[in-house]
């Protein structure tokens, strides 16, 4: 699609607040579009930054909202967890569950409101661009998709790359998200943040303070010397309470979240297959989902009995390829999803942390009920090897 075929139509632009995206944003301006901007709250950015964002917009005569989405991220990146829904090193595919979140809230305001196309800023040909198109057949067929960096047009305009988007958007006025610049990109949500840059996609680059600068994380040298226990509670496999943060999955997932952040316990370094059979490297951070996890592993390793546990892992990686490929809506990832429900319907527990520079370690578990048989041999003599769990500390 080019931009000569949205003259009579009404674009709802999917505004993140970063490079590309506010690229597009001048880009249909400049072109007279009819375009509303939509910015998402996927719990990526403070309330304050998201204001800067809209009021920057609107006050260059652009429409634009926001649409609260942090409830359903925060339920599909506890999903992420439940589901050990990872990619290549162990990346929680925070960015893809990102772009399903989007498309399957997002289209239903935008066809409110009347739009006809569905436009984002992702790079022409690339995962998210992928994603984008995946999900809107399946939630959106009715729209159209618009992607400017596959516009030869929209691609001449700003033919100097990321440097000629950063003097437009500057021009403009526009707020532009603080992990975003000619060199370097942030996708931040709720569950987790990527960061790319020029200096990291050389594989000799070290990240340090250097090189990347963590949107809520501390380096663990930096992290408090004091550690800090924590208590994660689990019921039927889903995460009821971390440090009291009560049941909600907003309050889960932040709370999580700034734990982590402030005990360092966030980086993944990895190189990953892409979409399109490339591998590019990424530095990813999800201080919640990493503590959560430990606990989780524990849940797991307590409450399951052998048989269960190894469907279950057998299980997260067809979870975790179908979020990073848009399939997650697909029937195969439905199966998956349900079968893994049944099998830690059991795990009900509640997991002592003690988080310390970078590091998450369990400290006791409590898993009242659990009938599977524990070996005791040392504290018996050697002579009796079998016991059930039960109420195990």
């Amino acid at each position: 699609m080019r931009h000569g075929d949205l003259a009579d139509q009404r674009v709802g632009v999917f505004q993140a607040g970063g490079l590309s995206s506010l690229a597009l944003g001048v880009w249909l301006r400049e072109q007279g579009v009819a375009s509303h901007h939509y910015v998402a709250d996927l719990g990526q950015s403070d309330p304050d930054e998201i204001a800067d964002l809209v009021a920057s917009l609107r006050d260059a005569g652009l429409p634009a909202s926001v649409v609260d989405l942090r409830p359903r991220m925060a339920e599909i990146g506890l999903d992420l967890l439940r589901y050990q829904a990872r990619h290549d090193g162990g990346y929680w595919n925070t960015t893809g569950a990102a772009r399903l979140v989007l498309v399957e809230q997002l289209t239903p305001v935008l066809r409110a409101d009347g739009c006809t196309v569905l436009a984002h800023g992702c790079v022409g040909g690339g995962n998210d661009q992928r994603r984008f198109a995946a999900y809107a057949r399946e939630f959106a067929p009715d729209l159209r998709v618009y992607a400017p960096w596959t516009d030869p047009d929209a691609l001449e305009r700003f033919a100097a790359g990321r440097g000629a988007m950063l003097n437009a958007v500057k021009d403009a006025g526009f707020f532009l998200d603080r992990g975003s610049d000619a060199d370097r990109s942030t996708d931040a949500c709720l569950a987790g943040a990527s960061h790319e840059s020029s200096a990291l996609e050389d594989l000799a680059t070290p990240v340090d303070a250097g090189s990347l600068t963590p949107r809520w994380s501390v380096y663990p040298s930096e992290a408090p010397a004091q550690a800090e226990t924590v208590a994660v509670s689990f019921d039927a496999g889903r995460v009821t309470d971390v440090d009291g943060s009560g049941p909600d999955p907003v309050d889960v997932l932040r709370t999580a979240r700034d734990l982590g952040a402030r005990h360092g316990v966030w980086l993944r370094d990895v190189v990953e297959r892409r979409i399109i059979g490339t591998r590019c490297r990424g530095v990813y951070e999800a201080p919640g989902l990493e503590i959560l996890d430990t606990a989780w592993q524990r849940v797991l390793e307590v409450c399951l009995d052998p048989h269960a546990r190894g469907l279950y892992q057998s299980l997260g990686p067809v979870l975790g390829a179908a979020v990073y490929e848009a399939r997650y809506a697909s029937p195969v990832a439905a199966a998956a999803r349900a079968a893994i429900d049944e099998l830690v319907r059991p795990a009900t527990a509640t997991v002592r942390l003690v988080l310390h520079r970078g590091t998450a370690r369990v400290a006791g578990i409590d898993a009242p009920g659990v009938g599977h048989d524990q070996q005791t041999r040392f504290g018996t003599g050697g002579n009796r090897w079998r016991e059930p769990i039960v109420g195990l500390r």
